[in-house]
């Protein structure tokens, strides 16, 4: 016997079908004699309906209303499902986020979980039943109801894993694994059996849209083996685990696990900055004020005593942030300020970097030989990141992913 738990996303539970689905699916892990925790979202677009409703009231909700007002959609489908095994003679029984409880800080609309008292999913679990719990939601210490934030369903299901010991954590989703890279790019994307927390955490971050990245951190730290399967089709899906775990064959291969992009990319650039000590705290400091997170960095030294000085940030944040800069260049009296925003970031993410040599070779030829001009690099020991004009964008993906053999 097993203690699996699993999450169903919003479009596995969008209709009265699709849950009746899901309840097939977790019956099956009962039948194996395997003990079952469910998390599930909302329903597909009902997070949605509740905001525009909500914004028709006020101009700005009230966070800690729209908390209570959101996670009514997760407590629609804990019932339902619960109701949907019942009625095939299994035990189940539903809890939202605050009767576990899952306890979380004080900050709404993006909580973060502190504590989980298990003891009353395992007394359930004693007694033979399917557990499902609410995601997406717990309790601060003032007693109000708290959300995770966007994903936050994820988030909940790897760390009640965490908190029991589970076996394993499967989340469901309307793809079927994790790919090599997205199969609406480049059609021969493959599926990959099994990736590690850390090249799962990169790809992530880098734009890759199949998990949630704190759920990852979650499982990452408490060595949950965290699996991505479809709840549409059957299949073994993808296996997020720790290094140590993976197979000796896997980690023998020499070159990449998957190649992630990211769209939401502005590039800006203040040109003639004075070259001296603390420039680089002022140029980004006031950035920093302003809560605009910045990715990659480089400074360029000149041989007039001035500096170069460029920087990355989402698409979203160019305007506020080249504003920002512009009144800083004109502190610092620098030359000039530039924006393009019609850049993208290709990385290549695999742990078999940390001991294989000429990948970043293979990888600045192939888009040489396509005369793709590299605008910035970052490395990690995991990873290559790379900046490049916007209309590149699916040549270079494409040349990249057969150059290192991902649709083999």
């Amino acid at each position: 016997m097993a203690l699996i738990f699993q999450k169903y996303g919003g479009t596995s539970v969008g209709s009265v079908e699709r849950i009746q689905n899901v309840a097939n699916k977790v019956a099956k892990f009962v039948d194996d004699g395997h003990q079952v925790v469910v998390t599930v979202s909302a329903m597909s677009g009902e997070t949605n309906r509740l905001t525009a409703m909500a914004n028709e009231m006020q101009a700005q909700p009230c966070k800690r209303e729209m908390d209570v007002l959101l996670t009514t959609g997760e407590q629609v489908t804990i019932a339902l499902l619960s109701m949907a095994l019942q009625a095939k003679g299994y035990p189940a029984i539903s809890y939202t986020g605050w009767q576990v409880p899952i306890q979380t800080d004080k900050v709404h609309s993006k909580a973060r979980i502190e504590h989980i008292d298990g003891t009353k999913i395992l007394d359930q679990l004693g007694q033979g039943k399917v557990v499902i719990v609410a995601g997406f939601q717990g309790m601060n210490p003032e007693g109000d109801i708290s959300t995770l934030g966007r994903g936050g369903s994820d988030t909940t299901a790897v760390a009640l894993a965490a908190a029991l010991n589970a076996d394993e954590c499967q989340i469901y989703t309307d793809v079927d694994g994790v790919y090599t890279t997205d199969p609406r790019v480049v059609p021969q994307a493959k599926r990959l059996d099994q990736i590690t927390y850390d090249e799962m955490l990169e790809l992530a971050s880098l734009g890759a849209k199949v998990l949630q990245i704190r759920s990852v951190e979650f499982a990452s730290k408490y060595k949950v083996p965290l699996r991505v399967l479809s709840s549409l089709k059957e299949g073994g899906g993808t296996l997020i685990t720790s290094e140590e775990n993976f197979k000796e064959s896997e980690m023998e291969k020499p070159l990449i696990s998957g190649i992630a992009f990211s769209r939401d990319e502005a590039k800006l650039m203040i040109l003639g900055v004075p070259d001296k000590p603390g420039v680089a705290y002022q140029i980004l400091g006031p950035i920093s004020d302003a809560n605009i997170d910045i990715d990659m960095i480089i400074q360029n030294q000149g041989v007039d005593g001035t500096t170069d000085f460029t920087f990355t940030m989402s698409r979203l944040d160019a305007e506020a942030a080249k504003a920002v800069l512009q009144s800083t260049a004109n502190h610092l009296g620098a030359r000039e300020v530039l924006m393009d925003d019609e850049i993208v970031k290709i990385s290549m993410v695999g742990v078999g970097m940390k001991s294989h040599a000429g990948i970043a070779s293979t990888m600045f030829k192939t888009l040489a030989d396509n005369e793709i001009n590299i605008q910035m690099i970052g490395t990690t020991e995991i990873k290559i990141s790379v900046v490049i004009g916007e209309e590149h964008l699916e040549v270079a993906v494409q040349t990249l992913h057969e150059a290192f053999g991902l649709d083999k």
